[in-house]
């Protein structure tokens, strides 16, 4: 996939980065608006309270000394630096002193506050401008009347009042300082939303250019896999972001499935060798009895023996089905509280008759009840395995031939361990690979069974949230069935 903006655009992460910058945008719009607005009712609502106060100390001015003292307070605050506009006029509006030299017509008609910002001209302004810009051809009025317009670009607010004989008085405050003030306020406001959306729109580019790279190596990756390499997997950068959680997710799934793949492999392999066996002496045994003269008793032999043999057929294919649905996952046996040192009693009575006959010591150590939760029938079958596997090896022990059925809690543990004094498995093999389907160490093969004890049995465990574990003894060997759970009640 080609990295350019219509590729990025087609991504999700990118169509939520414009969506994020569009509301961003317009929030930064109305911030702006609303600042500005702000800014400007706060300075006129601070020039209206300043004129207020200029207003009261000329109320009290006129009181106290009539219309000569109001005349000379406002002549003496009009000469100051900065000063406020100051306007005293006559009933037909003809200015009589402070230092507005003309007005907007109609500011002095309505008496209170100016409804809008006005226009108006201090004294000297114009000889001061023609002080800078003096005019060299006396004949060119356009250049005087540039001048004078822009002579009148100073805009104010006031208060006008009408004293009791009737003339009129005027104060105001000019816009200019605050005007800038809002302009700069605008300014900065804009200047900043503009670096903002710059760098954002940047971030967004690069943010989802970046993105749609992992997604592209997801996607080549999936490819590989999809055709036909499961050892492949998706890449982890090692950030710990979505993108790294997810591939590590996948990866564990496909890890997963490879297991499985794997597991299925050995099935087919190990029924295509291992159950070829009893399969052709059945079909020896049938073609010899068919072969020939036999009494009833000889085919009634022949048929039991069959019967022997298909029932343990029966059984392996029925363990091997279960080995698959647990490895899998899947069971619809149910799980509920089961008490282990009931089922280590069952176990042990179940095979004491078996172990006797064997010449074999069976022994058990339970250190208190031991509850967990999962399936007694499972729990059963596996422990049942392990010890009749203990049971049939322990016999080549050199001394007396003992079985030893441990059940205690280890740290956070309970752990279940059958122990015997037998050969044990040989240093030289690999005790994981004794847990295969169908892996027998009896090379002669003299002794029953399938090899599916051991795998049963790890498969149930791993159904548990478990582990099985085979430790070599001193003599012997130890499978130990560790289980997390909680001490009984």
């Amino acid at each position: 996939m080609a990295l350019s903006v219509p590729a990025i655009m087609r991504t999700t992460a990118a169509r939520l980065s414009a969506l994020y910058l569009l509301l961003f945008a317009l929030c930064a719009v109305l911030l702006v608006l609303y600042m500005t607005s702000l800014s400007a009712r706060m300075l006129t609502a601070q020039t209206q309270e300043t004129i207020n106060d200029e207003v009261l100390g000329l109320a009290r001015a006129y009181q106290r000394g009539g219309l000569p003292l109001l005349v000379r307070v406002v002549e003496q605050r009009s000469r100051q630096p900065g000063a406020n506009l100051y306007l005293i006029a006559d009933a037909n509006g003809q200015i009589l002193t402070g230092n507005v030299q003309s007005l907007e017509p109609g500011v002095i008609e309505a008496e209170g506050w100016t409804t809008e910002p006005f226009s108006y001209r201090r004294f000297g302004e114009g000889e001061l401008e023609r002080q800078r810009n003096p005019v060299s051809d006396p004949n060119e009025p356009a250049q005087s009347e540039v001048q004078a317009e822009g002579e009148k670009g100073h805009n104010a607010i006031a208060l006008v009042l009408r004293l009791p004989n009737q003339m009129i008085m005027l104060v105001g405050r000019d816009l200019g300082e605050p005007e800038r003030f809002r302009a700069v306020i605008r300014r900065a406001l804009m200047l900043a939303l503009g670096m903002m959306g710059v760098g954002g729109l940047l971030i967004w580019f690069f943010v989802g250019r970046a993105a749609l790279k992992r997604i592209d190596s997801v996607s080549e990756a999936s490819r590989r896999i999809m055709g036909g390499d499961l050892s492949g997997r998706l890449p982890v950068t090692g950030a710990g972001d979505e993108f790294d959680r997810l591939s590590e997710n996948l990866n564990s799934m496909l890890a997963r499935i490879a297991t499985l793949n794997e597991g299925l492999k050995q099935v087919s392999d190990n029924i295509a060798h291992d159950l070829k066996t009893p399969l052709t002496r059945l079909r020896n045994r049938a073609e010899a009895t068919l072969s020939g003269k036999h009494n009833t008793s000889d085919y009634r032999q022949a048929l039991e023996g069959t019967i022997a043999e298909s029932d343990q057929l029966i059984k392996t294919f029925n363990a091997i089905l279960m080995i698959s649905r647990l490895e899998a996952g899947y069971s619809s046996e149910s799980t509920a509280r089961v008490d282990l040192a009931a089922a280590v009693h069952d176990v042990v009575e179940l095979y004491e008759p078996v172990a006797e006959e064997a010449g074999v010591t069976l022994e058990t150590s339970v250190q208190g009840s031991f509850v967990v939760n999962g399936n007694r029938e499972l729990i059963g079958q596996a422990l049942s395995n392990i010890v009749d596997n203990a049971i049939k090896y322990s016999t080549d022990s050199t001394s007396r031939p003992t079985v030893r059925v441990t059940l205690e809690r280890v740290d956070s543990e309970i752990r279940l361990a059958v122990s015997d004094n037998g050969q044990g498995i040989p240093d030289d093999v690999d005790r994981a690979r004794v847990t295969e389907r169908f892996v027998r160490l009896e090379k002669s093969r003299s002794q029953p069974g399938s090899g599916l004890g051991l795998s049963l049995a790890k498969a149930i465990m791993t159904f548990h949230n478990g582990r099985l574990e085979l430790l070599p003894g001193n003599p012997g060997l130890s499978v130990v069935m560790s289980f997390p759970g909680r001490e009984g009640r």
